[in-house]
């Protein structure tokens, strides 16, 4: 799962590109656990466009999403966001909610 700053983020939505986005924090212990699950998903589904924020260095895309809590997993459509899911319930939920993209 690659990395992306703000910038990129921006640039990626703003080109009207389809993506999953899991947003974290380094210090929070379920991040963890859901970056795993999404690890092993996205080993299945490995042309799924799955990418991972770091929130706090992405303080304002906070406040202009309205997240409400970590870890979130944002679904964009076409630049925009179609569904955030706060609740990685298992790697199968994951996987339904990922393989639409490819």
């Amino acid at each position: 799962m690659e990395e992306l700053n703000m910038t990129e983020v921006e640039r990626r939505c703003a080109g009207k590109q389809t993506f999953a986005l899991f947003v974290y924090t380094p210090m929070c212990g379920t991040c963890k656990l859901a970056e795993r699950m999404l690890e092993v998903t996205h080993e299945a589904l490995p042309t799924a466009p799955l990418y991972k924020i770091n929130l706090n260095t992405a303080a304002p895309l906070a406040e202009k999403w309205q997240i409400t809590s970590v870890p979130a997993l944002i679904i964009f459509n076409r630049g925009e966001i179609q569904e955030t899911h706060y609740a990685m319930q298992s790697v199968g939920f994951l996987f339904e909610v990922l393989q639409p993209l490819i």
